[in-house]
């Protein structure tokens, strides 16, 4: 019933998917759609090997990153010459963190997530490394909350709107006046909630923000980032990464830098336009959705898996690490148990993808444009027989892998 009266159904067409695979890991890598090999042939055999170098313009290559960025911008309720996609997550988080910076060069201190994804603490190590006089903050560290790690001396926060280990919604709005209250400014991860979750950047006043594309955006593997300015920034955005596409004559190839004004102030290099003409495929599918009949969708998929999982499965040792109440999580389910390698090995083998996070924590991501209610009821069935059979237990699902 809940399948024949889903909205978004028609979407589930437009997604290349496997014969006999539950795919539930959208959160790490999203599914292709149907068009893009098409679509980077093209690339391939029309532009580059027949037009050559005059598709820069021909084929628009140059304009890509912020015709990307506009295709993006309603996704995340911000302005259309806010976003411009470029370089990875990583590097834009590192450029974000030198621009707010250097918004508030009187203040010392970063505020970051003890449990964030690595890479944005990482990020802000390289942000602190030539600066002796900055100090980190960590959320999480002896219980301490945003409200508590906010003085006077805190010049940027950088949060992730979604937990990517527990799934947990950060509320992005309340969050973000708290941070401007004080004087700081706020940096969002949006990796984990762009494309499953509507989110409104200008709404909430945001000042920075960041985000892959390769997730619930099904952009491809490694598909090149994105970032986000408030307007109000445009003028005054400063990135240690200073190469000729930012700059306000590329092609005047002048010896020193002089920075663009606006969102292409955020450029870099050089753009990879086979992974970035993949991304435009894939952005194709979003054309005029309503965001939140994909959250509707999202919190009705999530509910119905974590439902009957502890249902059947709690006996077994599974235990719920995301929120309950799924206005406070994303599009992702997370779960513990002693063995959750092996078992999340024993579901890939029987045709159930999600991954697995140290220490004991198996994920499921939840797409709504590909993932039907049959697709969930299926996957808990399937997860209660290999717990119930003691399936898991065989000695080829306990062998890691360079990637979890």
């Amino acid at each position: 019933m809940q399948d024949s009266n889903d909205p978004l159904a028609r979407y589930r067409d437009l997604f290349h998917l496997p014969d006999g695979v539950i795919y539930l890991d959208g959160n790490s890598l999203g599914a292709m759609v149907k068009t893009a090999p098409e679509r980077i042939d093209h690339a391939v055999r029309q532009q580059w090997a027949s037009d050559l170098i005059t598709s820069w313009n021909k084929a628009g290559w140059w304009q890509l990153p912020v015709t990307l960025g506009a295709k993006i911008a309603p996704l995340i309720g911000a302005a259309t010459d806010s976003v411009v996609v470029t370089d990875s997550t990583s590097i834009n988080i590192y450029k974000a963190l030198h621009a707010a910076l250097a918004l508030r060069p009187d203040r010392s201190v970063i505020v970051a997530e003890q449990t964030s994804f690595p890479t944005d603490l990482y990020m802000t190590e390289g942000a602190m490394a030539d600066r002796p006089k900055l100090q980190r903050r960590l959320i999480g560290e002896a219980g301490q909350g945003v409200d508590a790690a906010l003085d006077e001396n805190v010049a940027v926060v950088l949060l992730s709107h979604v937990d990517y280990r527990s799934g947990a919604l950060l509320d992005m709005a309340a969050i973000t006046q708290k941070v401007h209250a004080a004087g700081a400014i706020m940096i969002w991860d949006l990796c984990h909630s762009a494309g499953v979750i509507p989110i409104e950047l200008d709404a909430a006043n945001v000042d920075f923000a960041v985000g892959c594309t390769y997730k619930y955006l099904n952009g491809g593997p490694g598909a090149p980032a994105f970032i986000y300015a408030n307007q109000r920034h445009h003028n005054h955005i400063k990135q240690p990464l200073s190469g000729w596409w930012a700059h306000a004559e590329p092609f005047a190839f002048k010896p020193d830098f002089k920075a663009t004004g606006g969102i292409r102030a955020f450029l870099c290099g050089t753009q990879p336009i086979l992974s970035m003409t993949a991304l435009d495929a894939a952005l194709d599918a979003f054309e005029g959705i309503d965001m939140q009949a994909v959250r509707n969708k999202s919190k009705a998929l999530t509910s119905l898996f974590v439902d009957l999982v502890l249902e059947s499965c709690g006996k077994y040792g599974v235990e719920l690490f995301s929120p309950k109440d799924a206005a406070q999580r994303g599009s992702q389910v997370s779960f513990t148990h002693p063995n959750g390698y092996a078992i999340m090995q024993a579901l890939i083998a029987r045709g159930v993808i999600g991954d697995f996070r140290q220490p004991n924590i198996i994920r499921f991501g939840f797409s709504p444009l590909y993932l039907s209610f049959e697709d969930v009821r299926n996957a808990a069935k399937t997860l209660f027989d290999i717990l119930a059979s003691g399936e898991w237990d065989r000695p080829e699902y306990s062998q890691g892998g360079a990637v979890t």
